[in-house]
């Protein structure tokens, strides 16, 4: 059995990678061929997930940068599916029916770093909502805290999330990333 860390009283994730579910770690990882434009359509058509279906320790994957070229973007797609990538993904804890509040995984799925606060509200990138990731929390470093991510739902246990930097009054859209939940383990 695999060794879980926790945060307080909470896991944040569970050590070996194979524990991932391959049908759905397939399709997040199908997404490092999309570009930002097929990205982008996946997420206005996805839908706004209950903050309690978003739970436990997902797997990442950092897709694409919309403001990058072709060629930065094939050396951002190869970097982020290699398995030893640093961002290991992120773990949800629910609250409530209304917030949460989670961290995210770094190098060997045991270093947690970055923590969030989570809420549906009003999305960034459409008129439609999004689960919002706020790190503007004290604990995390300013370049930290000027993060915005957002996730929708494209399918059970599959979400799409679009990371925006608040600089200058704005929020950029900066990159897109994918998540994928685990199964239970024993």
């Amino acid at each position: 059995m695999a060794a879980a860390t926790t945060i307080g009283s909470r896991v944040v994730g569970v050590g070996g990678g194979a524990t991932t579910s391959v049908g759905v770690l397939a399709r997040l990882d199908a997404w490092l061929d999309c570009d930002a434009e097929t990205l982008r359509r996946t997420y206005e058509g996805a839908r706004v997930p209950r903050i309690p279906d978003v739970s436990g320790a997902l797997r990442g994957r950092m897709l694409t940068w919309p403001v990058a070229g072709r060629r930065v973007n094939a050396a951002l797609r190869a970097l982020g599916g290699w398995e030893r990538f640093p961002w290991r993904g992120k773990s949800f804890f629910p609250q409530t029916e209304h917030r949460g509040e989670g961290i995210n995984r770094v190098l060997s799925e045991r270093l947690a770093l970055f923590r969030f606060e989570t809420r549906v509200d009003r999305s960034r990138a459409g008129d439609f909502d999004a689960v919002q990731l706020d790190y503007d929390l004290p604990e995390n470093p300013f370049f930290i805290r000027a993060i915005k991510d957002e996730i929708r739902e494209v399918e059970p246990g599959l979400w799409l999330g679009q990371a925006y930097l608040h600089a200058g009054g704005k929020d950029t859209l900066v990159l897109y990333f994918g998540l994928a939940s685990r199964p239970e383990t024993a």
